[in-house]
C-alpha cells in the first residue's frame, strides 16, 4: 500500500494523471498468457480464450481465480505473483475480445443426487475428462504428439478448477454447451435438467474426494542431490561414468564447470560436469512435455572442495514436476530422481 502511495505521490508531483500507472492488461497477458493461449486468444497449449461461446459461458470472477489459483498438475500455473490489480488488467484485456455481456453466476450451490450423477457422468462425460474428472490424457502441450481433440477436455476433479467455478456456470455449461468445441448441449442430447443437476452435484463431490494423479506435483525434499564421495576426484569421476553405464545411461563426456565461459587456461580442473543420456527415457520424456529439453542432457557434477572433500551433485528431476506444473512427469521424474540417486551412491560409497 506504502508502494502505491508513493508512486502516485511521484505521479502528481510529475504532473502526470494516476491512472497513467494502472497496469497494462494487454503487455501482461502478452507476459504471461499468450505463449499458450495465443498472442489474439485464438489458444494453442492453453484453451482459445477469444472463442465466443467461452467468453459467453464464464464470469469474470472465473477468469480472477483461474489466473490466480491455476490448475494443479495441468500446465496452466498459479499466478499468484501478480497483484490484484495486474489480474484485474488481464481480465479486463481478455475481456476485450468479447462481443457480448458478460456471464453472471449465482453461488448457491446446485441440489442434486450425486449418486445418479456419477452414473450419468460415466455416461456422458467421462470419455472426454476421465473417468475421474481428471481431464483428458494430455496436459495441452502439444508440439510432439498428437492431438484427438480441437481442445483438450479440462480436468474437473481439480482444486483449481472447482474453486472457480459455481455450480450454476457448470450447470450452464451442461445445458449449452459450447460451440466451436466438442463440448454439446446435453439438453440436445436427451437429458432433462434434474439430471444435470445430479451431475452438478456429482461433480461438487469431487471437492470431498482425494485428488486425483492428475491434480498432484511431487513434492522434493532438496532441489539438489549432493552425495560425499570416499575417492579423490579422478577416481570419483571414473566411477561416475561406471555407474552411468551400468544404470542404463550412455556416458557422453566429461568437461570442467566453466567450459566456454572463460579462457580455458582458466578453468577450474577441480569442477567437471560428466553428460550421460538414455535415449528412450529421453523420448517419453519430451513425448510428454517437450520443455524438459531445457535440462538435458543428464549431468552430474563433481566438485574438489578447499579442503580436499569430493561432492557429487546434481538437480533433482524431481523439482521438474513443480516447475512445469505437469503431473504427467511425476512417474518420469521419480524414475529419474531415482536413477540419479543410485548413480551417485554407487560412485561415492
Amino acid at each position: 500500500m506504502l508502494t502505491r502511495l508513493l508512486v502516485v505521490t511521484l505521479l502528481a508531483g510529475l504532473g502526470l494523471s494516476p491512472a497513467l500507472a494502472a497496469p497494462d492488461g494487454a503487455k501482461l497477458y502478452g507476459r504471461n498468457c499468450a505463449a499458450c493461449h495465443g498472442e489474439t486468444g485464438t489458444g494453442g497449449i492453453g484453451v482459445p480464450l477469444a472463442l465466443p461461446s467461452f467468453q459467453a459461458g464464464i464470469s469474470d470472477d472465473y477468469l480472477r481465480k483461474t489466473i490466480r489459483l491455476g490448475r494443479p498438475g495441468r500446465v496452466m500455473p498459479s499466478f499468484d505473483h501478480l497483484d490484484k490489480a495486474e489480474i484485474e488488467a488481464i481480465v479486463r484485456h481478455v475481456r476485450g475480445w468479447n462481443k457480448g455481456p458478460a456471464a453472471t453466476y449465482s453461488t448457491r450451490p446446485v441440489k442434486g443426487d450425486p449418486v445418479h450423477g456419477r452414473q450419468l457422468f460415466g455416461q456422458y462425460c467421462a470419455a472426454c475428462h476421465g473417468a475421474n474428472g481428471e481431464g483428458s490424457k494430455g496436459t495441452g502441450v502439444t508440439f510432439s504428439r498428437p492431438r484427438d481433440l480441437s481442445i483438450m477436455a479440462p480436468a474437473l476433479h481439480n482444486p483449481g478448477f472447482l474453486a472457480a467455478a459455481t455450480d450454476a456456470m457448470i450447470k450452464a455449461t451442461l445445458m449449452h454447451g459450447r460451440k466451436g468445441t466438442p463440448m454439446t448441449s446435453f439438453l440436445k442430447q436427451g437429458l432433462k435438467e434434474k439430471d444435470i443437476d445430479d451431475i452438478v452435484s456429482y461433480v461438487r463431490s469431487f471437492e470431498k474426494q482425494p485428488l486425483p494423479e492428475s491434480a498432484q506435483v511431487l513434492d522434493v525434499e532438496s532441489p539438489v542431490i549432493v552425495r560425499d564421495s570416499s575417492y579423490d576426484l579422478k577416481t570419483t569421476v571414473e566411477n561416475v561414468k561406471q555407474a552411468v553405464t551400468t544404470n542404463n545411461f550412455f556416458y557422453g563426456r566429461v568437461q570442467t564447470l566453466e567450459y566456454g565461459l572463460i579462457e580455458p587456461a582458466r578453468e577450474n580442473p577441480k569442477q567437471v560436469i560428466v553428460y550421460f543420456c538414455n535415449i528412450s527415457l529421453l523420448n517419453q520424456a519430451l513425448a510428454v512435455d517437450p520443455r524438459v529439453g531445457m535440462f538435458l542432457p543428464c549431468r552430474i557434477t563433481i566438485l574438489e572442495r578447499d579442503d580436499g572433500k569430493v561432492q557429487v551433485m546434481s538437480v533433482n528431476p524431481k523439482v521438474l514436476s513443480r516447475l512445469f506444473n505437469n503431473a504427467e512427469l511425476n512417474r518420469l521424474c521419480e524414475q529419474m530422481s531415482e536413477s540419479y540417486t543410485r548413480i551417485m551412491e554407487e560412485a561415492t560409497i
